[in-house]
């Protein structure tokens, strides 16, 4: 049994308590540095391990040709991670930013991508392959 945070885990702690807060619940909950290299699916829940430097980041989980939630608010300097969710087998997908802002090559299911956005704004991004995958991501 790993650990390590999974997306479920760290969305829904870093929403309930803070940031801050989550990083010390995690610490005294007994997190470790384990690694697990395939990411198990169950219950429409995503199950992938998250290096724990990834504690306080808003978390954007790719599954069904969707991006979850389409849109998320951060702060001047907040991270954004995306999660490819998809099951095993599944297409791959990217984070590509509708304007030269960023890239995130190709994620194949389990594969993580994460984005630090200093400047305030609204970024409209898609999936390069499935161009009617539309999200925005908009920094105060």
């Amino acid at each position: 049994m790993s650990c390590m945070p999974t997306c479920t885990q760290l969305f829904r702690t870093h929403h309930a308590v803070g940031g801050a807060f989550a990083a010390a619940l995690l610490v005294v909950a007994g997190c470790c540095s384990e690694r697990t290299t395939s990411p198990t699916m169950a219950g429409g829940e995503c199950r992938i391990p998250l290096d724990p430097s990834t504690i306080g980041a808003t978390v954007v989980f790719i599954r069904d040709f969707a991006f979850h939630p389409s849109s998320v608010t951060v702060p001047a300097g907040g991270r954004v991670v995306w999660v490819n969710c998809d099951h095993s087998g599944s297409d791959h997908h990217t984070s590509t930013s509708d304007g030269p802002a960023w890239d995130s090559g190709l994620l194949a299911p389990g594969e993580v991508y994460a984005r630090r956005f200093d400047q305030a704004g609204s970024f409209p991004y898609h999936c390069e392959p499935h161009p009617s995958m539309t999200a925005t991501v908009l920094v105060e």
